[in-house]
């Protein structure tokens, strides 16, 4: 059912990026399944309010999105384990002055509703960081409840 909805919204997930660093892309317990902070699969480095707009945020949020997707499908074997996306936590490479980091998260949890409908509706909260890992524009962490 959600490769339909992907299919329908002309999103194909790529293969689920390496971790960076000495961790694994999602842990699994007890029907809580945590993935790893994931960026845009972009090759654009700066600042939200500096080098990108509200609306490129929205864009890289959204890639990010997909990119956890991914994630969880590989592990999963199927987006249709996902019974729910339970938090969402998104940390904005932005300047001492933007101020539309809400904004700019927007990108992925419309792309969560967008593809599992009530069950994409989720917590989340939002910072402004001084710095993210390889200057992305932004990070975002998620956690879903999935069928074992």
């Amino acid at each position: 059912m959600i490769q339909t909805r992907l299919d329908e919204l002309g999103i194909v997930l790529p293969q689920a990026s390496t971790p960076a660093a000495k961790y694994t892309n999602a842990v699994i317990v007890n029907g809580i399944m945590y993935v790893s902070g994931k960026g845009p699969d972009t090759q654009e480095r700066g600042k939200l309010g500096e080098q990108f707009t509200t609306e490129q945020g929205y864009e890289f949020a959204r890639n990010a999105a997909i990119e956890v997707l991914a994630v969880v499908q590989e592990v999963l074997g199927s987006l249709d384990r996902v019974k729910r996306v339970v938090k969402v936590q998104g940390f904005i490479n932005a300047t001492a002055s933007y101020e539309e980091h809400h904004k700019v998260l927007n990108g992925f949890s419309d792309l969560m509703l967008e593809v599992f409908g009530e069950q994409g509706a989720h917590a989340r909260s939002v910072f402004g960081a001084v710095s993210v890992r390889d200057n992305l524009p932004l990070i975002i962490d998620s956690i879903f409840q999935v069928e074992e």
